[in-house]
């Protein structure tokens, strides 16, 4: 009897912790007009268009950091849309399909003696299953 006692509890001890268990996040790194599959290939993101960077030059001091704002498109099976992403507006992060998606970096930083090719940026964006 004790030992049915001890398997039912480690069961649900078991059961209760695997449901519990904390979201997944993974960053990603894409260049402009690449993707990139996550979630075992489960989920496509294209880096489609670098909308805005008015961020702070690395050398210059500044009243505001400014913002980067990219745009992305996001597929999930046949269902796909395009976000909009800024790194440092409130809400930064955009969902869908049960995915969050946020900006977490933007390569180059810019500088104020060099002109950053449009093509040449690489967004880090982190992806947390909700």
């Amino acid at each position: 009897m004790r030992t049915f006692i001890f398997a039912v509890v480690l069961t649900l001890l078991t059961v209760g912790y695997t449901s519990a268990a904390p979201r997944r996040d993974e960053t990603i790194s894409i260049k402009v007009n690449h993707s990139k599959s996550l979630a075992g290939g489960k989920i496509n993101v294209r880096f489609v268009e670098m909308v805005e960077d008015s961020r702070c030059p690395r050398d210059v001091q500044c009243i505001q950091a400014g913002n980067a704002r990219v745009r992305i498109r996001v597929a999930h099976g046949r269902r796909a849309t395009v976000l909009t992403l800024n790194s440092n507006l409130p809400n930064p992060s955009a969902t869908f399909e049960g995915y969050e998606f946020k900006l977490v970096g933007l390569t180059p930083e810019p500088r104020s003696n060099i002109r950053i090719n449009p093509s040449g940026y690489v967004a880090q964006i982190e992806v947390t299953k909700r």
